[in-house]
């Protein structure tokens, strides 16, 4: 799960980064706009991917040296 919540935040990370720099939103061009179901489909997984993230930065994993 935390890779697929890794990978759902970076391809909203490179979206964004495409937004910013070249008014480009790629989500929204593939599936017809931002207000498409699909974009909001991708948008919301890729929120709720970064919520997933947060928790993995309060976890430290013990490994036994």
């Amino acid at each position: 799960m935390n890779k697929i919540a890794l990978a759902l935040t970076i391809i909203g990370g490179i979206n964004w980064g495409l937004i910013a720099l070249f008014r480009f939103d790629l989500v929204a061009w593939v599936f017809g706009g931002s207000a498409a179901v699909g974009s909001r489909i991708v948008y919301g997984l890729v929120g709720l991917a970064a919520l997933w993230c947060i928790g993995l930065l309060f976890h430290s994993e013990a490994h036994p040296a």
